[in-house]
């Protein structure tokens, strides 16, 4: 990710910076018509907080969202 940071800096291409977002990272920058791209890595990946055997068989959600668990849980619809 670093280099992409070191690359849009070379072409003076203002960024975000490196964002964590737990399951991975990502970078945002504007290209000159406004048009905003994100660059985000493969990992750490879903396997992060649970294991592969069990991926998906409950709601898992990262640290920052666990606050705000009830509302999303409210919202979603089974799967048919």
């Amino acid at each position: 990710m670093q280099e992409w940071v070191d690359r849009l800096r070379a072409f003076r291409i203002p960024s975000s910076g490196e964002v964590e977002r737990y399951y991975f990272r990502s970078l945002y920058f504007r290209e000159p018509n406004g048009v905003l791209f994100e660059i985000a890595t493969d990992g750490p990946g879903f396997a992060v907080d649970e294991p592969l055997e069990t991926l998906g068989e409950s709601l898992s959600l990262p640290p920052f969202l666990e606050g705000k668990r009830q509302a999303i849980e409210k919202g979603l619809k089974p799967l048919d």
